[in-house]
């Protein structure tokens, strides 16, 4: 019963597949450095936002 109510959930399904889509995704070597997203993070509120980090192949910078 609890488990068919969790498996009916929209909102869940949508997370689990949102989830499934990054993994690939970093699986396949799609990946946002984390000292961009950092920078990205730490410019907010300052003015000065700098603009969100694209994803890069792994192993290129």
């Amino acid at each position: 019963m609890v488990r068919r109510l969790f498996q009916d959930d929209p909102e869940l399904a949508a997370k689990r597949a949102a989830i499934r889509e990054g993994i690939a995704s970093a699986d396949a070597g799609r990946l946002v450095p984390h000292e961009e997203v950092r920078r990205w993070l730490l410019s907010w509120g300052t003015g000065k936002r700098l603009p969100k980090p694209e994803c890069k192949q792994a192993g290129s910078r």
